[in-house]
């Protein structure tokens, strides 16, 4: 136990090292930062780049894999993306992403989207190549974190140690908008099926691997819609998506009727895989009010067809944010997140029926306070606090895992987030 909270004194040690090296870059650097815009056979191509670093402690839980009971800043994130018209109808761009969130991302980077769009009309319009995902109101632009208030988005809708599950599909879209008649607005819409494939190093890998489990691939198939309704009054948006998919999980496992026996072949399938949203926003002046509702239903099929389970996750929120002046924005949101989980067959021995959603294990509703300075037009300082209640750690994890909690979950859990960012 000792050589434990040396090493976790260590490492908070080297978070709060980190963090103090990569805010003393941002102090330096931000004042010399700067869109790259340069011609390329008469076009313009634009370079543009983002960098965060947090710090956020907690009063008990550690939280998104972090030691954040002691304090940490294993939560760094940067990325860059190049874009350029090649005619007036086509344009094609890419970004490249890297992050390290306490024992996910790892600093082992990706290719976050890469698209070629082609406009034909206002009508219709093509995506294709590794297109970011339509689906609610911020999960194409999640990446984003100086367009965001909060330092962290509602986690009920918008889990950032679940990034990966939403992110990008690599495939196409068709997509348009469409002026309604008797100045009704105008409706905007995207189709689009695509393949998905999360990072080994991502939340749900994680939460695999405290079962056993050493997954090597999780992805598959994945199409949908969005609809959008831009409305007669002004600053109002209402929406709905759909997303379907059929993921698979290869990898090895310990067997837990035979645990001696080592690693044998892992595999999980979907057997049903889908994800309603409903959102709708307004916007006014200096005021933002945005609220979204998801349902998440899977029934997946385990240890290779030896066991099925059958998870029901519903989340939304209603958040608020109001610009108080140039420089300073305030921002609150409450976010609730159920879960419920019953496994059957071979393992439902080992994994008792989850339905009553008033346990702390089995809900986490978040109250949230939230302060953003704008230091410049390129460096931005947040400040914010999380009141949870519950820890929701069932098949589908809400940021509290179990590897990094050894001695259990406490049900209430208050954090403080610290975050600066820069954009050019």
């Amino acid at each position: 136990m000792a050589a434990a909270t040396l090493v976790d004194h260590q490492r908070s040690r080297v978070d709060r090292r980190l963090f103090g090296m990569v805010f003393a870059c941002f102090c330096i650097g931000q004042v010399a930062l700067q869109a790259q815009d340069f011609k390329l056979f008469d076009r313009d191509v634009q370079i543009h780049g983002f960098a965060s670093q947090g710090f956020v402690y907690t009063n008990d839980n550690n939280w998104l894999t972090m030691n954040t009971s002691q304090g940490s800043g294993a939560f760094t994130e940067f990325g860059v993306n190049v874009s350029t018209s090649i005619t007036d109808r086509l344009r094609v761009g890419a970004q490249l992403y890297d992050r390290n969130l306490g024992q996910l991302g790892q600093y082992h980077p990706s290719l976050d989207w890469a698209v070629a769009d082609y406009r034909f009309r206002g009508w219709l319009g093509f995506r294709g190549g590794k297109v970011k995902t339509t689906l609610g109101l911020y999960t194409d632009s999640q990446d984003l974190d100086f367009l965001h208030v909060f330092a962290l988005l509602p986690q009920s809708i918008y889990p950032t140690d679940l990034r990966d599950a939403t992110i990008a599909h690599l495939g196409g879209d068709v997509y348009g908008n469409l002026p309604l008649p008797r100045r009704l607005g105008d409706l905007s819409y995207t189709a689009y099926a695509g393949h998905r494939s999360d990072s080994i190093y991502s939340g749900y890998v994680y939460y695999l691997s405290s079962v056993g489990a050493q997954i090597k691939s999780y992805g598959g198939l994945q199409y949908g819609a969005d609809l959008r309704w831009n409305t007669r009054l002004k600053g109002l948006l209402i929406g709905a998506s759909r997303l379907n998919e059929d993921i698979t999980a290869k990898g090895s496992a310990i067997n837990p009727f035979n645990p001696g026996a080592g690693l044998v072949p892992y595999s999980e399938v979907s057997k049903a895989d889908w994800t309603n949203q409903f959102y709708g926003e307004y916007a006014a002046g200096r005021l933002r009010i945005d609220s979204e509702y998801r349902r998440y239903w899977r029934n997946q099929s385990l240890f290779n067809n030896i066991s099925e389970s059958f998870a029901d996750i519903r989340g939304w929120y209603v958040s608020g944010a109001y610009r108080i002046c140039k420089r300073l924005q305030i921002g609150s949101y409450y976010s609730h997140y159920t879960i419920t989980n019953v496994v059957t067959g071979a393992f439902a021995v080992f994994y008792p029926p989850a339905t009553d959603t008033n346990l702390p294990a089995n809900h986490d509703y978040d109250k949230v306070i939230t302060g953003r300075v704008d230091l410049n037009k390129h460096w931005n300082m947040k400040i914010e606090g999380h009141f949870m209640n519950g820890y929701g750690s069932g098949p589908y994890p809400n940021g509290f895992y179990t590897q990094v909690n050894p001695r259990g979950f406490q049900p209430n859990t208050d954090a403080l987030v610290l975050k600066t960012g820069i954009n050019f």
